[in-house]
C-alpha cells in the first residue's frame, strides 16, 4: 500500500525520505482531491494482468512501454535523473505501474507544498496533466516501471514555471490552488 506525507525543507540527497519531525502524512483521499490516483495491483501475474489490461481499457492507454531506472540499465544515468528531478508538468497523464524495485515521486499540494509519494512493486499511480511533479529514486537506485499512454508517447516535460499552458490552466480549474 502506498505511503505519501509532506516533506521536510532539506536539501540533502533527495534519495532520502525527506519526512517531516513529527511525520504528516497524507491521506489516498488527500491526494485524489489533487487530481492524483493510487491502484494496489494485485501481486498474482494473471490478477494482476487483468486489472492493468481493464485500467487501460476504462481509461484509453493504447500505448505502453516499460523503463528501468539504474546505473547500468539507463543510458545517461546521472543527467535523466537530474532531468526527472526537475519539478515540471505534462499536458497528459503521467502513469507508473511499479514492476520492480522503488522510488519517490513528489507533487504539490494545493498550498504549493511539497508531498512525497513512495512507490513499490504492485503500486501504480497516475498524476494528471498539469500537475507540478518530480521524480527520483530511493537509496536502491533502481525502479522498473510500465508507462501507460493514449495514444502516441508524449515525452516532454515543461519545467515551472508553466502556468499558462493549457494543460496547467486546466488542472487548476479542475484541481483548483490557492494564491
Amino acid at each position: 500500500m502506498v505511503r505519501a506525507w509532506f516533506m521536510d525543507d532539506s536539501s540533502e540527497d533527495q534519495r532520502q525520505p525527506h519526512m517531516t519531525d513529527p511525520p504528516q502524512f497524507v491521506s489516498l483521499d488527500d491526494l485524489k482531491k489533487l487530481g492524483v490516483l493510487y491502484f494496489e495491483i494485485d501481486s498474482d501475474p494473471k490478477k494482476a494482468e487483468d486489472q492493468v489490461n481493464k485500467l487501460r481499457k476504462d481509461r484509453g492507454y493504447t500505448y505502453q512501454d516499460m523503463i528501468t531506472c539504474s546505473k547500468d540499465k539507463l543510458p545517461n544515468y546521472e543527467e535523466k535523473l537530474k532531468v526527472f528531478f526537475e519539478e515540471h508538468l505534462h499536458t497528459d497523464e503521467e502513469i507508473r505501474y511499479i514492476t520492480e524495485g522503488s522510488g519517490y515521486f513528489d507533487v504539490r499540494d494545493k498550498n504549493d507544498k511539497w508531498i512525497r509519494i513512495e512507490l513499490v512493486p504492485n503500486d501504480l499511480l497516475i498524476l494528471p496533466a498539469g500537475i507540478y511533479h518530480r521524480f527520483t529514486l530511493d537509496d536502491k537506485n533502481y525502479i522498473q516501471a510500465h508507462r501507460f499512454f493514449v495514444g502516441e508517447p508524449v515525452w516532454t516535460p515543461h519545467n515551472r514555471p508553466a502556468d499558462d499552458m493549457e494543460a496547467r490552466q486546466s488542472y487548476v480549474k479542475n484541481f483548483p490552488v490557492s494564491g
